[in-house]
């Protein structure tokens, strides 16, 4: 009897070959594109003797001290402060904005806002408030709103609508709090939590722009080769991050938050006139102040040729580099944080290496990788690499052991070529392209190094007191960083990638 296909079976069959084909297509390109950029990257190791360095660096983390207590628990009360407080405003404003996310408008004040920087916020919140309590404050939760605000608002729309729609009035405000909240508060509660880890990491890095967290005296210490001073400061780094889940509990942040209200009041000395001036005059570009408003074009043709363009090719170009390099590094660290290939022993330790890695932030490895190499591209290569290589290695090692194998399944380099990466490199794909947005915005800010990215020219224009430079520089590189997002996103839907907010 000759039996009759079924057509639905050769649609989703066909469609799956169409799909794996879009795959492998999608990471040729990425692999091309990211060869072409090596061309243009300057690699160039400037250190005379960079193992000498390295030697020293390595007896420093062998031989760690604490040389003032005083200054250990003032950067780490400072840090904490910061990072308590900034996301505590910027849960509120993102919890608030979320309520009405489905507006074209908030979606784009919100992707505008975040896609700046914490660095390039505290430069703006320099001029105006100096090195205050404020402006490490407005630093962290202003970038952090706008992302909690996206999240917040997926998880919403993403929650089943079954709930609601039993009600009469499913549209007010109670309904909502009743039945929607609810069902995203799981997901809710563990991504905050998340970003308040992340939010300590950005504090660290606040400090080297002269606000005093432990990434002040982090600084410091290293641009002095003190690092065995270094070294202390940062294993008290590690040790506060990795122990968050002890002492971070939900019945006692209101006491933490009260505490850190206290001990360093959100409070800036400020003028009045001179703050309406920034705004109002200083950001303005110069041919714009004078009446007639000539030069401008000129004006815009020299930003564009002398610092626009190098910058922003210079971020492009970093970016790939970097984007393909955590791909590569996040398949070599799969096997070893996955116990369908190591023994619990060695997947202990690939997870210690991993948090280790995903904890330090980008800028504080590419400066310690700049004391070794000298400026060029590969620190921040490097740096942006390792860091988010762990975080998606790990991520992928949690979704690989997910992953069901017959008890005859193969072993070794074939299991996880043939069998685990191929059952997960869509999911690796999906969380490659969320971190995407992330290395591009650390790159640009990776120019107040001494990279000459979009944050080289950046950091200049402010310490040329060139305002109107530095808006221009800026709104480039957060029109940069919202249109690889909507790329990124668009590409995770053409290619029918996961798009849930659990593995951001």
């Amino acid at each position: 009897m000759q039996t009759v296909p079924d057509n639905k079976l050769i649609n989703k069959v066909g469609q799956s070959v169409r799909w794996d084909y879009s795959l492998r297509s999608m990471s040729f390109y990425l692999a091309v594109v990211s060869g072409l950029c090596l061309f243009f990257a300057d690699l160039e190791i400037i250190s005379p003797n960079p193992w000498l360095e390295f030697k020293a660096m390595g007896q420093g983390l062998i031989n760690p001290k604490i040389v003032s207590y005083s200054e250990l628990l003032a950067g780490l009360g400072n840090t904490l402060s910061f990072a308590l407080q900034g996301m505590a405003v910027a849960a509120l404003a993102g919890f608030m904005l979320a309520l009405v996310y489905q507006h074209w408008w908030v979606r784009v004040f919100c992707a505008f806002i975040r896609a700046i920087h914490e660095l390039f916020w505290a430069l703006i919140f320099i001029q105006c408030f100096g090195l205050s309590p404020l402006t490490g404050l407005l630093a962290i939760a202003l970038p952090y709103a706008g992302t909690l605000a996206k999240i917040y608002g997926e998880l919403f729309e993403e929650t089943s609508p079954q709930a609601r729609a039993n009600l009469l009035n499913s549209k007010s405000l109670s309904a909502f709090l009743y039945t929607t909240l609810p069902l995203a508060w799981p997901a809710l509660s563990h991504y905050t939590r998340y970003r308040f880890e992340c939010a300590l990491r950005s504090t660290v890095v606040l400090g080297f722009v002269g606000l005093p967290t432990l990434g002040f005296y982090l600084e410091t210490s290293l641009s002095e080769g003190h690092y065995a001073e270094a070294a202390g400061l940062l294993y008290v780094l590690l040790l506060l991050i990795a122990s968050q889940r002890w002492w971070l509990r939900k019945t006692l942040l209101p006491v933490y938050l009260l505490l850190a209200v206290v001990y360093l009041p959100p409070s800036a000395s400020f003028d009045w006139p001179t703050l309406v001036r920034f705004f109002t005059e200083d950001i303005i570009p110069l041919p714009l102040r004078a009446a007639s408003g000539d030069g401008l074009v000129s004006w815009l043709a020299f930003m564009w040729q002398q610092q626009l363009w190098p910058g922003l090719s210079n971020t492009l170009v970093l970016s790939q580099i970097a984007l393909f390099a955590t791909a590569l590094l996040a398949l070599l660290f799969v096997p070893f944080n996955s116990r369908l290939f190591v023994g619990p022993f060695i997947k202990r330790g690939g997870d210690g290496l991993l948090i280790i890695a995903r904890t330090l932030p980008e800028y504080l490895l590419a400066f310690v990788a700049l004391l070794l190499w000298g400026p060029s591209m590969l620190p921040a290569i490097v740096a942006l690499a390792l860091h988010n290589s762990a975080i998606v290695a790990h991520l992928l090692a949690r979704f690989s052991e997910q992953i069901v194998l017959r008890d005859d399944a193969c072993k070794g380099v074939n299991r996880y070529f043939y069998e685990v990466l191929a059952r997960s490199y869509r999911q690796f794909l999906a969380i490659l392209f969320y971190r995407w947005e992330v290395i591009m915005r650390e790159s640009a800010i990776l120019g107040i190094l001494g990279i000459a990215t979009l944050g080289f020219y950046i950091d200049s224009a402010f310490e040329e007191f060139r305002f109107d430079r530095a808006a221009l520089l800026i709104l480039a590189s957060a029109l940069l960083n919202m249109a690889v997002d909507t790329l990124a996103r668009c590409l995770r839907r053409g290619l029918h990638l996961n798009t849930t907010a659990d593995i951001r």
